[in-house]
């Protein structure tokens, strides 16, 4: 059958794909990550005109790659799967300039020559193919990755084993997979003397996207390295600290409550995960064709706003812990700023805000006007 996305019709799995079988994916819920994409590389294009090569490294039905084509993009797709690579090529025929190979994502990422820009977005972790990736692109390498239960903590030994981390499932479990995510990502990046800066990175129910520009100097790997370090989590008062480096250094008590039941996540990325800036210039790139204009620019605006603090706090947790109601979310921020502190809501969840307070003094500062 056939579906339009984007301003762009393509054949998906269905009865009217000659044979395809059900098993070449579309996904039609991520479609917004696929327009926050399409807005990303016009913004990057006016960043960096010289970057014109887009490898989609696990094409499917080649959707990411046809909208890439359609934007002025040259494309190359890649899948391992037969029918993916059919289905693809019957997508992209009318592009000129476009390859579809199908073959082994990390055996075409190595044998390539460099691409500007390299998308992964394959089922469950990216890990495996990060290493390829950072070996092969010249500006961004764009990640999506599914398995967010292993990064957010709740399967541990799943996440230690796929990102080299200990993740830790605590309230803002979302924002502990993005940031496990970085980590992993920066890490790989490194060993081939890249540098990672991340343009846009965000949590979205089921995924986590980051879009990264690269910089290929030691210096810049080793830069990239300073922001990881850890997070000692009190899972009794919600108090939570970070320490920077690769070596965990975590009180062996709450400093806040003087519990005993601390978790340590790391290595974590504790520096930006956006780039305010180039976050405004995709907004801009935002067009009516996009199914997902109005959530896009949402959310966005919220990555925008959003301060740098490397956890947020969920205010229905917080009240729950204090015995007491929440508060609306503008008052409840609005009693922080008047205390002095800085604060801004957070893309994770309604309830989800970001603050230079302590769990002590936001207690402190909006316990008063609370119930």
């Amino acid at each position: 059958m056939r579906v339009t996305e984007g301003g762009v019709s393509l054949s998906v799995p269905g009865e009217s794909t000659d044979g395809v079988e059900e098993a070449v994916f579309y996904n039609p819920r991520q479609e917004l990550n696929r327009d926050l994409t399409v807005a990303a590389l016009r913004a990057y294009r006016e960043r960096e005109p010289r970057a014109e090569s887009y490898l989609d490294a696990m094409t499917a039905s080649g959707i990411r790659g046809l909208r890439a084509a359609a934007d002025g993009w040259r494309v190359t797709c890649c899948d391992a799967d037969r029918e993916a690579a059919a289905l693809a090529r019957e997508n992209l025929a009318d592009y000129d300039g476009t390859r579809v190979i199908e073959g082994d994502a990390n055996a075409v990422m190595h044998a390539e020559a460099p691409v500007d820009v390299i998308d992964l977005d394959p089922y469950g972790t990216p890990m495996p193919f990060a290493d390829a990736a950072f070996a092969s692109a010249r500006d961004l390498v764009c990640v999506t990755a599914t398995d967010t239960a292993p990064l957010c903590g709740a399967h541990l030994q799943s996440g230690i084993r796929s990102y080299s981390a200990v993740p830790r499932n605590t309230e803002y479990h979302a924002e502990m997979g993005v940031r496990i995510l970085l980590s992993a990502l920066a890490r790989s990046a490194a060993r081939f003397d890249v540098g990672v800066a991340p343009l846009v990175t965000y949590a979205r129910s089921h995924y986590v996207r980051t879009m990264l520009e690269l910089t290929h100097k030691p210096t810049a790997a080793d830069a990239a390295l300073e922001e990881l370090g850890h997070i000692a989590h009190c899972e009794d008062c919600l108090y939570r600290e970070t320490s920077e480096g690769l070596i965990a250094d975590a009180p062996d008590t709450c400093p806040n409550c003087g519990g005993e039941r601390l978790l340590v996540a790391g290595p974590v990325w504790l520096g930006p995960t956006r780039d305010r800036e180039f976050v405004e210039a995709v907004r801009d790139e935002i067009t009516d064709s996009f199914g997902t204009a109005s959530k896009l620019d949402d959310l966005l605006a919220d990555l925008a706003a959003e301060r740098d603090e490397p956890t947020h706090y969920d205010q229905h947790k917080l009240c729950k812990s204090w015995g007491l109601p929440a508060n609306a979310m503008d008052d409840f921020l609005g009693d922080l700023r008047a205390a002095g502190f800085a604060a801004s809501p957070a893309h994770y969840g309604g309830t989800a805000f970001k603050t230079d307070a302590d769990v002590a003094e936001i207690r402190a500062a909006t316990a008063p006007n609370l119930g």
